[in-house]
């Protein structure tokens, strides 16, 4: 059975270290602990990790974020997963640093990879993990807050949260969505 995990991003290295990344650095850890690495593919970078008899499809869109429906829709496509088998990750401001929030539908809260996800499956339906970055910004500067890198605080932390997070997205694959929800929300 498989399962589409994808976590939003923005490529290059300017951007490999924001907060905005964290669904990349959740896929990098899970891809890390799994002994597989990504490589380019068609709007993506890709990689396969099994998980009890699981094949889980990682895909991080290398669309940038506002443009991650397409690459979202093509892999769900291509590899005939449906809806109620797809993950997808991303950054909250409105959860504290490190917190997991999983649900099976919801708006887009403002975020514009899910809004641009919603568009182009025409459904808001499908499950998501927000992974909070806190909001320690000014009114106004959320952009520049979501752009900029860790603190020396959140970055000696962030191990461990990340290890919940990709012990959330196997438990998903594995143990559905109501369990995972139930054992993860706001650990």
């Amino acid at each position: 059975m498989k399962h589409l995990i994808v976590g939003l991003g923005n490529p290059g290295l300017e951007y490999k270290e924001t907060r905005h990344n964290i669904g990349f650095k959740t896929l990098d850890a899970l891809a890390g602990a799994s002994n597989v690495v990504f490589t380019p593919s068609r709007l993506v970078d890709v990689a396969e990790v099994k998980h009890k008899g699981r094949t889980l499809i990682l895909i991080k869109p290398t669309t940038f974020m506002n443009l991650s429906g397409k690459a979202v829709n093509y892999w769900l496509q291509q590899e005939k997963i449906p809806l109620e088998r797809m993950l997808v990750i991303t950054d909250d401001l409105a959860l504290p640093f490190g917190k997991i929030r999983i649900r099976a539908k919801g708006s887009h809260g403002g975020h514009n990879g899910l809004r641009n996800i919603e568009e182009v499956l025409g459904t808001q339906a499908f499950a998501r993990m927000r992974f909070g970055v806190g909001n320690d910004f000014h009114p106004g500067q959320q952009v520049q807050y979501v752009l900029s890198e860790w603190n020396s605080d959140e970055l000696s932390a962030i191990a461990e949260r990340l290890t919940i997070a990709k012990d959330a997205i196997l438990s998903f694959s594995s143990a559905g969505l109501p369990r995972t929800m139930s054992d993860f929300n706001n650990r």
